[in-house]
């Protein structure tokens, strides 16, 4: 049950039995259907999650009202809005399930208990903030330096299922284009890929 879940951690620390139930005790596995919203902006995230199964995806709304993805997650991914977790500050963002999901969850109580009984488990924690990091500041500098086409090829190197599992205007609010743009690009590459 727990397989996937060690194994994205003992990618960071080795864990014997003991610890390994000591963790799986913390968590909370919680089934949510497609379109359910985890966290809404001025909400205080209370909750770091796995995903088991499914996709999610995190996005704020722009000064217009628009949805603009931030960031998509899907199997042995984490998701949470860290900033509001760590502080206990609201949220300017949303966190949104595009398919029906598994996440095994810490709340903030949970991974404080968790780090005083283990504390090599910062370093899983660090791990995972320095590779968010990194996704971030890729993708910032894609966003600015890049033409949409490459941010779409780019875009399809790192997330290679997600054009299969979602709408094309996620994929369109993920890279600042059209869904009319996103259509005609698939369409070039498939037609490319056909030659």
């Amino acid at each position: 049950m727990f397989e996937n879940i060690i194994k994205n951690v003992t990618r960071f620390i080795s864990l014997n039995e003991d610890e390994e139930k000591i963790f799986t005790d913390y968590l909370t596995l919680q089934t949510f259907p497609k379109k359910t919203i985890l966290l809404r902006e001025g909400e205080i995230c209370q909750f770091e999650g796995f995903i088991k199964t499914g996709c999610v995806r995190v996005y704020y709304l722009d000064d217009n009202g628009f949805e603009v993805t931030i960031l998509f997650a899907i199997e042995d991914w984490w998701i949470s809005d860290i900033a509001s977790f760590q502080e206990q500050k609201p949220s300017k963002l949303y966190i949104e399930t595009l398919e029906d999901s598994e996440i095994y969850m810490l709340n903030p109580t949970s991974k404080e208990e968790l780090l005083q009984k283990i504390p090599k488990f910062e370093r899983v924690f660090r791990m995972l903030v320095q590779r968010n990091l990194f996704t971030l500041q890729n993708r910032l500098v894609n966003t600015i330096s890049k033409a949409a086409s490459d941010r779409y090829l780019e875009f399809i190197k790192v997330y290679p299922s997600i054009p299969q599992r979602v709408a094309q205007y996620y994929i369109a609010s993920y890279l600042g284009v059209s869904k009319e743009f996103v259509s005609t690009i698939r369409k070039r590459l498939a037609n490319k890929n056909k030659e």
